[in-house]
């Protein structure tokens, strides 16, 4: 199978144009949450979702895809409207069968992100830094069939142990991307990565406002750490 054949079908993602030209501190009206369910459905379908947790945590909103459904394409616009550190989050199942051990053994993130050793993709990779690198990554960690020995370690792509449980358990995008796998019916892998202010020189962090209006330009449904767990405490799942 050649690099561009592993890929899903469909690079096409409605979120790779904006839908309008607002911008944050527009007088625009007020951006709704989704619902979950039909955040659910545009995550199934390969779509980013903008998730932001407590105010009172990181108060930071993540773009979230599923691992299974990335492109090259996509991962350069996540590159682009990112922090550009991407994270894959996977169950711990899957972490050790991949032989990918914990990062450190005394984590002192304050909270307590679980990070483990790098890696790349072997096949069909060069550097395993650019877009189509770390996609294949993240598509090949998500494959079921891929084993310990078809990743290089260090690499490009930061694989995270989601706690068992999910947002249930821990409320963090790590749990989050993994539940929106599993409720979507996708592999358990989801990508994240934090959103940065457009404009501005420094880099700094999308607080919940920025996150709104980032959402609303691009046309991606928007949800929250908290509706999920409450979704899933109303469905009993």
């Amino acid at each position: 199978m050649s690099p561009a054949s592993a890929f899903p079908s469909s690079s096409a993602c409605p979120t790779l144009a904006p839908t309008s030209s607002t911008t944050n501190g527009s007088t625009a009206a007020p951006f709704a949450l989704a619902s979950v369910e039909d955040a659910l459905a545009d995550f199934a379908k390969g779509d980013f979702l903008v998730v932001v947790d407590d105010e009172d945590r990181e108060n930071e909103g993540d773009l979230i895809i599923a691992a299974e459904k990335i492109t090259p394409e996509k991962m350069a616009w996540l590159i682009r409207h990112s922090s550009g550190y991407i994270c894959i989050c996977l169950p711990a199942e899957r972490l050790n069968e991949l032989d990918i051990k914990m990062m450190c053994e005394d984590n002192q993130d304050r909270n307590k992100t679980a990070y483990t050793v790098t890696c790349d993709y072997k096949h069909g990779t060069s550097t395993g830094i650019s877009a189509h690198d770390r996609a294949l990554t993240a598509l090949k960690l998500a494959d079921s069939t891929s084993k310990a020995d078809d990743f290089n370690r260090p690499g490009h792509m930061v694989p995270l142990r989601a706690v068992a449980g999910g947002v249930l358990k821990r409320r963090g995008h790590t749990e989050a991307s993994v539940d929106l796998c599993v409720l979507s019916g996708l592999a358990p892998a989801g990508i994240i990565c934090e959103l940065v202010k457009p404009d501005d020189p420094m880099g700094s962090m999308a607080r919940q406002a920025d996150c709104f209006a980032f959402a609303r330009t691009w046309g991606i449904k928007m949800i929250s750490i908290e509706q999920l767990e409450a979704y899933r405490k109303a469905k009993n799942l």
